[in-house]
């Protein structure tokens, strides 16, 4: 029964994990790029520790006023802002849905990673915890303790009918 109420619950954990890396890697080779949402400046329509799906394969020139895009402002730092206008030199004006104003800077096409098409609620903060180094971690060990639980058993049974064998042998 045990095993049984065990095999259940290492499936399960399993299909959560392969569905929960599926959502993050798979729609890399789409083109789509997952972004973890770090700020309350697009809530209510993306919250914070959402995943942020961004098209990355859309044509620049047709981003208008109203789409969320998600553009570098530095090496490593991303947004993802409203378009509120496109400027005659096709930068765009950008504002987060709860900023009173308009960002500061112009953003230029160069800087557009993509148009955001959907986002996942919450799922950013497992993304970021699984991809710290204690996640990491903890994920592989709870990798090794399921497999040495399943597989346990059977070891456990071997040694035990070859010690039968060897008693009924003597």
């Amino acid at each position: 029964m045990v095993r049984k109420v065990f095999n259940i619950l290492s499936t399960i954990i399993l299909v959560v994990l392969v569905a929960f890396a599926g959502m993050l890697f798979v729609p890399r080779i789409f083109g789509i790029e997952p972004l973890v949402v770090l700020s309350g400046s697009m809530e209510p329509t993306y919250h914070v520790g959402s995943v942020v799906y961004c098209n990355k394969n859309v044509d620049k020139d047709n981003i208008k006023a109203g789409d969320a895009i998600t553009f570098k402002i530095s090496e490593e730092a991303v947004v993802t802002h409203r378009v509120v206008k496109v400027n005659s030199d096709g930068t765009f004006v950008t504002k987060g849905d709860a900023n009173n104003t308009d960002d500061g800077a112009p953003v230029n096409k160069a800087n557009v990673i993509g148009v955001a098409v959907f986002t996942i609620p919450y799922l950013g903060y497992i993304a970021k915890n699984i991809t710290s180094k204690t996640g990491i971690i903890l994920l592989v060990t709870l990798i090794l303790v399921i497999l040495l639980l399943t597989f346990l058993p059977d070891i456990l049974k071997m040694d035990e009918d070859d010690n039968k064998e060897a008693a009924g042998d003597a």
